[in-house]
């Protein structure tokens, strides 16, 4: 399976977001944290994305009478490289673009569904910002994101530490060439 075809899926993408930040988790921990698919459906997509190495089982364990696997994440594994993305298809960025959204809309209802949830103490945003760049700014913009972001992607679980999403998008809204006419 292709790369798209493989972490251009909702669920798949979920199980790669609660696998984040260096954690080992069982396939029942993975699907406390989506509620809403069958565990057959999460057991599935952990079989095809451990098949795929980006997945790998970290241990294994007895627990009575079966064997209860630990899987952590292979973030090399988990990315659509840009050769990949080169050869996309307008459908094939919407079909990514929609699982991504979905995913997302799936995490965001998770959390607003938990017991607790404050968007204001936990500082949720949602912000969109129509910027005028040009090729060069966008580059500048894009390396000072991955410079403020990279770094933080090693972060490990902790008591002080809660596990956010950050998605950021980017696309020219309208068509630089026409706004002379």
């Amino acid at each position: 399976m292709d790369s798209l075809k493989l972490l251009a899926h909702p669920i798949r993408l979920r199980v790669i977001h609660a696998m984040g930040g260096g954690r080992v988790l069982t396939t029942t921990q993975i699907c406390a944290r989506i509620p809403e698919a069958s565990k057959a459906t999460v057991y599935r997509h952990i079989d095809l994305l451990a098949a795929a190495g980006v997945l790998e089982v970290a241990e294994e364990r007895r627990v009575r009478g079966a064997v209860q696997r630990h899987y952590r994440l292979c973030r090399d594994r988990a990315v659509i490289g840009s050769d990949a993305v080169r050869d996309l298809t307008p459908d094939d960025h919407r079909q990514a673009f929609a699982a991504a959204m979905t995913a997302l809309l799936a995490e965001f209802d998770g959390y607003l569904d938990r017991d607790g949830a404050d968007p204001v103490a936990d500082r949720v945003g949602y912000r969109q910002h129509a910027l005028w760049l040009s090729p060069g700014e966008l580059d500048e913009l894009i390396a000072e994101l991955r410079t403020a972001i990279a770094p933080r992607l090693s972060n490990l679980p902790n008591p002080g530490r809660a596990q956010y999403l950050l998605s950021p998008i980017h696309f020219p809204v309208e068509d630089s060439q026409r706004e002379g006419e």
